[in-house]
């Protein structure tokens, strides 16, 4: 192996040795914001190890407090921009109180026209006691969503009610199923139902807090 190879190796071991001795919170994700790499102070926000986070979508362990925050992001990383990104996020400690802090990424690529990652790094800034248990909190979209599910729509039809693109109506699904640990969509919306989203006896299915039929005013 040439020397060159040789000390890249040596560079690139030291490197990850900092990277997991660093005690604030690293992760390495990929462009749509999976992990490939955290660090065990990131793991232990989680209340697990490295190697689990692998393939977790950052923005699913911690959650924004603000989704146009996301949305600027996404649209970023689409045009390539290589700016620093910050998104003030929450996200459940193992002890179970609510912290909440900022996440910042820094796209990051070995060439100037490669795709790149996301170097993520987590500022705590504070916590909050656990909250009563209540009703999960979703939003329009996602509640509308719920509800065309329960209704029997497919995908396809969804995407037309609401005005989305199939893969849209995806996204919003397979981060509803990550959030709740849903196997497959008739466990997504037995869980919208028990956690209080879904409003209980309604048909057409309802969001919790939509107007029921009878409240609604009748159509002329």
């Amino acid at each position: 192996m040439a020397t060159g190879g040789l000390d890249g190796v040596v560079w690139r071991n030291r490197a990850l040795t900092l990277f997991d001795r660093v005690a604030v919170p690293v992760a390495v994700c990929d462009v749509y914001g999976l992990v490939v790499l955290a660090n065990p102070a990131m793991a232990a926000e989680c209340g697990t190890t490295p190697g689990r986070l692998r393939g977790r979508d950052v923005l699913e362990l911690f959650r924004p407090q603000e989704e146009a925050q996301v949305e600027r992001i996404a649209e970023a990383l689409r045009l390539r921009h290589r700016s620093r990104y910050q998104v003030s996020v929450r996200w459940r400690a193992p002890d179970g109180t609510e912290r909440y802090g900022e996440l910042t990424a820094d796209p990051v690529s070995e060439s100037v026209g490669g795709t790149p990652s996301l170097l993520v790094m987590l500022r705590a800034d504070g916590e909050r006691e656990a909250p009563e248990a209540g009703p999960a909190r979703v939003s329009p979209v996602e509640g509308r969503v719920l509800a065309l599910l329960a209704g029997g729509a497919t995908t396809a039809r969804a995407a037309r009610e609401l005005g989305l693109t199939r893969d849209g109506v995806a996204y919003h699904l397979r981060r509803l199923s990550a959030r709740w640990d849903a196997a497959n969509r008739t466990e997504l919306v037995a869980r919208a139902y028990a956690l209080g989203v879904l409003r209980p006896g309604v048909w057409p299915p309802a969001p919790a807090g939509s107007p029921a039929p009878a409240d609604r005013a009748p159509a002329e």
